[in-house]
Formats: C-alpha cells, sequence, structure tokens
C-alpha cells in the first residue's frame, strides 16, 4: 500500500461513518475521501468530497468508485428501515454491491462495519443478515478485508432509540459486570469504532479478519496487536 492513498466511504451519513469521515480527512495518509450518500451532507471536511448517488445504481458508476481502499458503514435497524425485506436490502444487498465495486476496482483492502453475533445460520433475522454479508465477501479477490462487529454502538444520533439510552446511562456499571470473556457484550462508543477503523486504514496485512467487540476497543485504545 502507497500513502497518501484515496479512500471511497459509504454510509458517512451515520453515526461512525460521520466520525471515521472526519478522522480520515484529518489523515496525513489520506489524500482524498470520496463520501457516497443518498442525500446531501451539508458542510464536510477538507480532502473530501460527496458524491449524491442512488445506492440501487452504484454499480451502474464503476467510474466514481476509483480508490486503494473502500470502507462501507451501511447500516440500518428492522425498525427504522421499515421491514425485513427493507433492511435487507440496505445491510446485505448495498453492502456487497459496494464490495464488489471494490473488486473490480482492484481496491487493495475493504473495511466494513458488521455485528456482533453475525451468524447466516442465525435463527435471529438481524444476526443472519449481517452473518451472510459476511459470507458474501468470502469469495471477493481483494487482498485485505476487515470486518467490524462491535456490540451496541453509543453516540449522539438523530433519531430517538431507548435502547440504546438506557445503555449509555448504566454504561459504567455494566462494564463492571462485562469482564473476560464479557468484554465483548460491552457497548462501545461510535467514536472508537471509528478510531479503530482508521488504524485499520493505516496497516496493510494482506488477509481475512474479523474483529469482535473488544478488539475493536483495543484497536481504538491503541492496546491490540495483530496476530
Amino acid at each position: 500500500m502507497i500513502y497518501p492513498t484515496d479512500v471511497c466511504l459509504v454510509g458517512a451519513s451515520g453515526l461512525v461513518g460521520h466520525e471515521l469521515l472526519l478522522l480520515l480527512a484529518h489523515l496525513d495518509q489520506v489524500r482524498s475521501v470520496r463520501a457516497v450518500t443518498r442525500s446531501p451532507l451539508g458542510r464536510i471536511p477538507p480532502k473530501a468530497e460527496n458524491i449524491i448517488l442512488d445506492f440501487a445504481k452504484m454499480e451502474e458508476h464503476l467510474d466514481i468508485f476509483k480508490a486503494p481502499i473502500f470502507i462501507c458503514c451501511l447500516g440500518s435497524t428492522i425498525k427504522k428501515a421499515g421491514s425485513q425485506e427493507a433492511f435487507k436490502k440496505v445491510d446485505l444487498e448495498y453492502v456487497l454491491h459496494f464490495a464488489r465495486l471494490a473488486e473490480k476496482a482492484k481496491a487493495q483492502k475493504f473495511l466494513v462495519i458488521s455485528a456482533m453475533g453475525a451468524d447466516a445460520n442465525s435463527k435471529v433475522f438481524y444476526n443472519q443478515i449481517k452473518g451472510e454479508m459476511e459470507k458474501g465477501l468470502r469469495g471477493l479477490q481483494i487482498p485485505q478485508v476487515e470486518i467490524f462487529r462491535p456490540s451496541l454502538i453509543l453516540g449522539e444520533r438523530k433519531e430517538k432509540r431507548t435502547g440504546e439510552d438506557l445503555a449509555k446511562r448504566f454504561a459504567p456499571l455494566m462494564n463492571k459486570l462485562l469482564v473476560g470473556p464479557l468484554k465483548k457484550y460491552r457497548p462501545i462508543e461510535a467514536s472508537d469504532i471509528a478510531k479503530a477503523m482508521a488504524i485499520a486504514v493505516l496497516n496493510f496485512h494482506p488477509g481475512h479478519f474479523i474483529y469482535e467487540s473488544d478488539e475493536i476497543q483495543r484497536i481504538a485504545d491503541g492496546t491490540y496487536h495483530q496476530q
């Protein structure tokens, strides 16, 4: 990987994606960031370009998607999407569309946010879709694929989520109780996920990697060592 480099980011309007966009725009190792969104982001940082595009038509615009690094921060909930089918379209179909564009563009690395408990064989629909997405990435010819599986994500969202508000309030207590193997169940701040992904942008080590939530936290804290 040669730095400074260019990054193509989808999902920059989301909680983690927005934090990551701000971080990337201030890294000397990043020359430019193409932030692809369905609606305008508004004010964007230096080195960033906001490209407005219908995600269903991403594969019709291969010329836009040219970068050594692709990052996908797309993610919704069944409640927000409106139905299981709409959720599947965003969290599975659009993510894999974007990954195939990365492959066609001969990207060197692909980073994506999944979820704790992702399993294509899960009886829980949300986890099943995340697992199918991860499974779809395995066959792609991209030298480095890194999957981030956060637990409950904390941060200031535009929409109110009661569960997350409660988790944020009780996070200090939960962190004391969730120790050892249970650490991966601790809620994690969106800013820490973004920091871990920004660190991953700077490190090129070919292969397919999955990071559970506690590992993401350790990457952000600077205490994680790649196996």
